[in-house]
């Protein structure tokens, strides 16, 4: 089964509400998921996700610095080509979520576009945002590795089939 963790940091417990709300997503597309902080989230747990979800509020136009170090540590645990997202609140401005995005595309992570954002505490019809992204990711994930796990014979035969098709065919 795919794996999502959703790693988040929470001052006030709404970017926490956020990220329980994508692993609901998550876990009704049949991905199992999970929620951790950022000072709980143990490196096996990253290095066996098949996409990670990064969530913090935006403080002074700025991600929270101890996410920012936590991130530029992931560089150690191999998340080059995993799916991505990223997430959070905000009081004014919100630039956290685009910042994290942006170092993850860095890290060389396929980022699911566009970040959520939502401003103050979530209400019913932003948490419906977060599942829905939740979903969005175990679709992702699931499409990926489909690709990865196709049998060969399968995609010889729609190559084949795509081949056979000359141009001026197929009822255009």
């Amino acid at each position: 089964m795919p794996r999502l963790v959703v790693i988040y940091l929470s001052t006030s417990g709404n970017t926490k509400a956020m990220a329980d709300a994508i692993v609901n997503g998550a876990n009704s597309r049949n991905v199992e998921a999970k929620a951790v902080n950022f000072h709980e989230v143990r490196i096996e747990d990253i290095i066996a996700a098949d996409a990670i979800a990064i969530g913090t509020s935006t403080f002074h136009y700025k991600m929270l610095p101890p996410m920012e170090k936590f991130i530029e540590s992931l560089e150690k645990a191999k998340i080059k080509a995993k799916i991505g997202a990223a997430f959070g609140s905000y009081g004014w401005s919100g630039e956290a979520p685009v910042m994290i995005a942006e170092k993850m595309r860095k890290l060389g992570m396929n980022v699911i576009d566009p970040v959520l954002r939502i401003q103050y505490q979530p209400m019913e019809k932003d948490l419906e945002e977060c599942k829905r992204l939740g979903k969005d990711i175990a679709i992702k994930v699931k499409n990926v590795a489909e690709k990865h796990t196709k049998p060969e014979s399968d995609s010889k035969r729609e190559d084949a089939s795509l081949q056979e098709v000359k141009m001026g065919e197929g009822g255009h």
